[in-house]
């Protein structure tokens, strides 16, 4: 058994992030998600926070390794 994590710059700030490739917060860019780092996502739900807008909701393991049968690599 091994786990598995992406690891690629954040489409936001260009910093190098390691995620859970299914559930990491990203942006379509060109038809491409690309994956957005947890520090801009605590940037950009502080300032949704101030400005009474929905927060983005980050699903628990999407900055973790995961165990390599439960990836979808299609999706």
């Amino acid at each position: 058994m091994g786990y598995v994590f992406m690891t690629s710059a954040c489409c936001n700030c260009g910093q190098l992030t390691s995620y859970h490739p299914n559930l990491v917060p990203s942006i379509r860019i060109h038809g491409q998600r690309e994956p957005v780092c947890e520090a801009c996502i605590k940037r950009e739900n502080e300032r949704r926070q101030r400005e009474g807008e929905e927060l983005i909701v980050v699903q628990p393991g999407a900055y973790e390794p995961v165990d390599e049968h439960e990836v979808d690599w299609n999706g």
